[in-house]
């Protein structure tokens, strides 16, 4: 008799531990998630990117975007980015409701504010923190709730960019094959390079039978008007180094018209005329060149190593000296 006296009182606390723990996980998963409105990154129509006290807007206009006040255009890519995280953002757990924000980097001095409308409804608004550890999710804080979530996705990077990041720092575009005519100009003497269309010379057996060949191929090659012999591996070097050029970064308190006695002057000649002037460091230990192109309106820097790649003589030089010194 005591032993099943026992036994029931076993069964009894089994009983009591299971609901307890039963009621506790139906405790802890008893939440709401906040709400995210659906949205497409393509309706959105302005952006705000708070941190600390620095803000950065972002305005579209003709479908593209522009860097407020001052109208930058900004990168293509980034924005996307920025664009598709906005579109897909998921909250999926809850994380905290301590309050203990800096655990998270969601303390006012790292924590980043994203805002987003689309015409001028409010659709986002949200505080980011850092990535979890697992790297596969971000911590969140939306407008109004002030507990913490897990946003699915590892994108804080992409909203972690200054004024000047999102600059789109294209300065000049070319294709190099529409490009007929090359003119260098260094210490204020030119150069010019004419395309011209030469003959393929076939040799050997092919050769011996003029009357079963084909009409003679032509490939473009470039002459120097003046007659000396063109180095066609640097003039296509210099080109394609320059037919999608971006810049270091740009020069935001002088014009471009405040540059003048260029080190060095491409000038290039297709459907469109295209010119790059690159101009003396302000400093000897600078490693950067300013610059201006037909590309841009705003002055802007070049590295050294782009400036190398740029700065060719394009005339076949004695003992291997191709580089304009």
């Amino acid at each position: 008799m005591k032993i099943k006296k026992e036994y029931i009182i076993l069964a009894l606390v089994i009983i009591a531990l299971s609901a307890y723990l039963v009621m506790r996980k139906s405790d802890r998963t008893q939440y709401q998630l906040p709400d995210v409105p659906p949205v497409a990154g393509q309706d959105i129509s302005k952006l705000q990117i708070t941190r600390d006290k620095t803000v950065v807007g972002l305005n579209k206009k003709d479908d593209k975007w522009y860097i407020a006040p001052q109208e930058f255009p900004a990168d293509t890519g980034k924005v996307k980015n920025m664009l598709n995280a906005l579109e897909n953002l998921t909250l999926t757990v809850l994380v905290s409701e301590s309050k203990n924000y800096s655990l998270y980097d969601l303390g006012e001095d790292k924590k980043i504010n994203v805002k987003a409308w689309q015409a001028e409804t409010l659709k986002r608004d949200f505080d980011l923190g850092k990535t979890a550890s697992s790297f596969r999710h971000t911590f969140i804080k939306t407008a109004g709730d002030e507990r913490v979530f897990h946003a699915r996705g590892n994108f804080r990077s992409n909203f972690d960019l200054t004024a000047d990041d999102l600059r789109d720092k294209l300065v000049l575009t070319l294709k190099p094959a529409d490009i007929q005519q090359f003119q260098v100009i260094k210490d204020q003497q030119p150069l010019t390079l004419n395309k011209t269309q030469a003959p393929v010379v076939v040799e050997g057996a092919q050769a011996a039978k003029p009357a079963e060949a084909a009409p003679a191929a032509v490939k473009p090659t470039w002459q120097a008007a003046d007659g000396r012999p063109v180095d066609e591996a640097v003039v296509q070097q210099i080109l394609n180094t320059v037919s999608n050029l971006r810049c270091e970064k740009f020069i935001n308190d002088r014009r471009k018209d405040d540059f003048t006695s260029p080190l060095f002057t491409l000038r290039m000649k297709g459907a469109q005329e295209h010119s790059l002037s690159i101009f003396a460091k302000a400093a000897e230990e600078d490693t950067d060149f300013p610059a201006v192109s037909s590309g841009s309106k705003y002055p802007f820097l070049l590295s050294g190593s782009q400036v190398d790649g740029i700065m060719k003589d394009p005339i076949k030089a004695p003992l291997g000296m191709n580089n304009v010194e």
